[in-house]
């Protein structure tokens, strides 16, 4: 009877210990906080949600352990817009606190953003869609922290082709061969091109460099009958034309 009545102990014990339902520790809240995020969102559209709310959604699917709500509003608060954050470097997002996977999300959807405006101008007249092109421009160089000298080709119907980086340089310089851009005009079959670049100061100001450079292609893309219809100068914030300038 007593090795019985041993055996039986443990169980009793256990039974005895086990937490009434209303002392059960209940699920984090911020669980409930996402599932209402999520229906607001599906019921109402993405205007219904401030930026920090949306934030909110992506980091939960890296991290669906942990509150996100104060790590959403501290990077914003650091790099002041969306689009600024999804286009940071993995380094500085590192710093910022974040893992490999939320890093990985967050590029990912820039390059979802940028891809689908550019969607937006492939294959229609530019006249009809400039406005577009320039946000597109905008949208892909202004957060760049290095000079970056982009074309846009286009074909006789002035329906843009290809958006080709061609070349990444400096702080302040971009290195730029007229020849080279000729060539890969030809290769594509374009008829006009517009370049584009950034200034990673801000200012979108042509120099005196841009100026003289911009000068060359068009000069070297005339024998071939190739229209540079304008040049775009990137800043933080706002653009150049220098059409609209009269520099072309």
């Amino acid at each position: 009877m007593k090795a019985r009545a041993l055996r039986e102990l443990p169980s009793q014990i256990l039974e005895s210990a086990e937490v009434p339902a209303a002392e059960k520790p209940e699920s984090p809240h911020w669980l409930g906080h996402r599932q209402r995020l999520r229906e607001r969102l599906f019921g109402s559209g993405n205007d219904a949600l401030q930026d920090y709310e949306l934030l909110e959604l992506l980091l939960g699917t890296a991290l669906p352990r942990r509150d996100v709500k104060p790590l959403a509003k501290k990077l914003l608060a650091e790099f002041k817009t969306l689009w600024a954050l999804v286009n940071a470097s993995q380094t500085r997002l590192r710093h910022a606190g974040l893992s490999d996977g939320a890093i990985g999300l967050l590029l990912a959807a820039g390059a979802i953003a940028l891809r689908a405006q550019r969607g937006q101008v492939m294959d229609r007249p530019l006249l009809s869609s400039w406005q577009k092109i320039v946000d597109y421009c905008h949208m892909a160089l202004a957060h760049e922290t290095k000079e970056q000298f982009r074309l846009l080709f286009l074909d006789r119907r002035n329906q843009l082709l290809h958006d080709e980086i061609m070349q990444r340089g400096t702080i302040d310089h971009t290195p730029v061969y007229p020849r080279e851009i000729v060539q890969r005009a030809l290769e594509l079959g374009a008829g006009a091109i517009v370049l584009v670049h950034n200034h990673p100061s801000g200012d979108p100001t042509p120099s005196h460099a841009d100026i003289e450079m911009t000068k060359l292609i068009v000069a070297a893309c005339k024998p071939i009958d190739i229209t540079v219809h304008d040049h775009i100068i990137v800043g933080q914030g706002k653009t150049a034309s220098f059409r609209s300038l009269g520099l072309l």
